[in-house]
């Protein structure tokens, strides 16, 4: 044993208490337990190592604890997120670990004192501020313990979960090896950005991905020159949509597993995940109008337009034969963006409606067909179409043989029985199923299947 390993050795400063097995919804980790110094408790979470960290360096992520934001799901910071991320992130990898750092709390200085520095936030502190306001440090957290459970675990080298340098920098100096570093991508919220912003202005840590090749693909422009691994993934998967000309028609659904996108109530909040309905508002980004079908309004009272992405709200379009929805659903009270309401030629509809509203008699039933539905809208100068909902009516342009491209995402849950998904009449045979080349993307724990037509 070397000098510098015995006296290593000599310091370590946790003790292994207990093993045992954690079952999550990103799937059965080993859980580790640990006493630490001055009767601190921590657990790492431990991935594919039944065979040792062989081979490529294990994905790990050092978790400062936070209990407003990991146990209340707090939108003030998002460490709640980023641990769900992390968790996930390594659970589809070979192997990793995710310690976690009990009396880390508000980057060191406890519970209560990060309560009033909240307060002095509430105030228009930010968090650099609030903190030496209080005479308290920016930030007085020890990693050695973490990186003393790294080797307990056989880790001494990894590639890092992190958007903090500064974590590196300090695991890096108690021995552990960080050959790379990953940022874990978790959206800003409105309730967290100027927090998040003060971290990254004045506290060194990894600036947003440049959104410019976003920007770019929203306004149909293909980005070249050197892309970041975040924006080259939204080059490949939104790329081709742009690239697909003034005409496309594309549907996305979320469903189980096990086919339904609702329970037998009607409770769908929420099948798919985060992930997924940023996916959903990309896609809505890069058409010209959006489909939805009566049931869906309804049900959702969907507001139909881009939030979590920049970009432009596209039409609205309800297909409603008899003028079932709710006169004071979203689509027709908000004027956010245009809405047509496409009616049957018998329906009964008010006499009045707001001025972003625009009601289309049409002259049959027959005139609801996909192929005549898209005509109509092609007449108006919109060509570029989304079929969001729900699954009668994607359904129903999926087997009127419509569709470009498809996008339907499954979340990991049996729903047993409720509102199906994709349904239509099938064939005897598989060999008459539907086909067509695939992509497949993840999208948090959903995976989401690209079927491409046209």
């Amino acid at each position: 044993m070397s000098l510098e390993n015995a006296r290593r050795d000599a310091a370590v400063t946790v003790t292994r208490v207990v093993t045992t097995r954690l079952p999550t919804r990103h799937g059965t980790f080993d859980m580790v337990g640990y006493a630490g110094l001055a009767g601190a408790e921590h657990v790492a979470l431990v991935w594919g190592s039944h065979n040792g960290f062989t081979g490529e360096p294990p994905l790990v992520r050092v978790h400062s604890e936070c209990l407003t934001g990991d146990a209340f799901g707090s939108y003030r910071c998002d460490c709640g997120e980023q641990l769900d991320a992390a968790l996930g992130t390594i659970s589809r990898a070979t192997s990793g670990a995710l310690v976690y750092m009990r009396g880390h709390e508000g980057r060191g200085i406890g519970l209560l004192n990060k309560l009033r520095a909240y307060a002095l936030q509430d105030n228009g502190r930010d968090t650099v501020d609030a903190n030496t306001d209080l005479g308290l440090p920016i930030d007085s957290r020890d990693y050695r313990q973490g990186a003393d459970i790294l080797r307990d675990l056989g880790i001494e080298t990894v590639r890092l979960l992190t958007s903090n340098p500064a974590k590196q920098i300090a695991l890096e100096a108690l021995g552990i090896t960080v050959v790379g570093r990953q940022r874990l991508h978790v959206p800003d919220r409105a309730e967290n950005t100027a927090y998040l912003n003060a971290k990254r202005s004045r506290m060194e840590h990894d600036p947003v991905p440049d959104p410019q090749a976003w920007e770019q693909l929203s306004v149909g422009v293909i980005p070249d020159g050197e892309l970041d691994p975040l924006q080259m993934e939204l080059v490949d998967r939104y790329g081709p949509l742009v690239q697909a000309g003034e005409r496309l028609v594309i549907a996305q659904l979320g469903q189980s597993i096990d086919g339904f996108i609702a329970s037998r109530t009607g409770d769908a909040c929420f099948v798919t995940g985060e992930e997924d309905r940023e996916h959903l508002h990309r896609l809505r980004a890069l058409v010209d109008a959006v489909i939805v079908g009566a049931g869906t309004v309804t049900a959702d009272d969907c507001q139909l337009t881009v939030r979590s992405v920049s970009g432009a709200h596209p039409v609205r379009v309800v297909l409603d034969p008899h003028a079932r929805i709710p006169t004071d659903a979203k689509l027709l009270s908000d004027p956010v963006a245009p809405t047509l309401w496409f009616v049957g030629p018998d329906a009964v509809v008010p006499e009045r409606v707001a001025d972003h509203v625009d009601i289309h008699r049409l002259e049959s039933m027959e005139a609801f067909a996909p192929s005549r539905v898209l005509e109509r809208l092609g007449r108006q100068g919109l060509k570029r179409v989304l079929v969001e909902g729900g699954g009668v009516t994607v359904s129903t342009f999926l087997r009127g043989g419509v569709l470009d491209r498809l996008f339907l995402t499954t979340a990991p849950m049996l729903v047993g029985d409720g509102i199906p998904g994709i349904r239509f009449d099938g064939t005897d045979a598989l060999s008459g199923a539907i086909t067509a080349p695939v992509r497949r993307f993840l999208l948090g724990n959903d995976i989401c299947s690209e079927f491409t037509f046209a």
